[in-house]
């Protein structure tokens, strides 16, 4: 089954380009939705990753269209790919039932593979300087008369949790674990 998915950022934009294009892709099913792309949920999305099935193909107006990021794009088509669904998206002419298509996505997953790579060396690196230096990261800890104040606010009943937090700065989870 060849099943389309279409997408636009606000209620005001319309879906008729997207959707003449996926109709012109022989799209039997199509699947709309009008959602922010930095959204992690997308119930219409969701929806047509529920039902693919081995031998289906996925068609897209953009690549834009349907991933919040190159890695999520990329964690898309390998599910894709696993799922044994192929993934077209016609503006961008790619297509990975061939060997071009195939081809240039894994080049985008070793990129990305890469570029994690390289920021988790970056970090490790920057962690180790400053472990050198005698920093060890983390929050600084919370100043102990403070706490000892909030403490003694909170056990004389007299003021609620959010009187406590604004007066001494201290958070309310602070308070609550020194309690335990």
């Amino acid at each position: 089954m060849i099943v389309g998915y279409a997408r636009v950022s606000t209620q005001d934009q319309n879906l008729q380009l997207q959707i003449d294009a996926l109709q012109n892709a022989g799209c039997f099913e199509i699947f709309e939705e009008k959602i922010t792309g930095t959204k992690k949920d997308r119930p219409a999305q969701n929806e047509m990753l529920k039902m693919l099935r081995a031998g289906d193909r996925v068609v897209v107006y953009k690549l834009d269209r349907i991933s919040r990021s190159t890695k999520h794009l990329i964690e898309l088509v390998e599910l894709f790919e696993e799922k044994g669904v192929e993934f077209v998206s016609v503006q961008d002419n790619i297509d990975t039932s061939t060997a071009i298509g195939r081809f240039f996505f894994r080049i985008m997953a070793s990129i990305a593979e890469l570029e994690r790579d390289i920021i988790s060396e970056r970090t490790k690196a920057d962690l180790s300087a400053a472990r050198k230096r005698g920093r060890c990261g983390g929050r600084p800890a919370a100043d102990q008369k403070k706490v000892q104040l909030a403490l003694k606010m909170y056990r004389s009943e007299d003021y609620s949790i959010n009187q406590i937090v604004q007066a001494t700065g201290i958070s309310q989870a602070t308070i609550y674990r020194r309690l335990k």
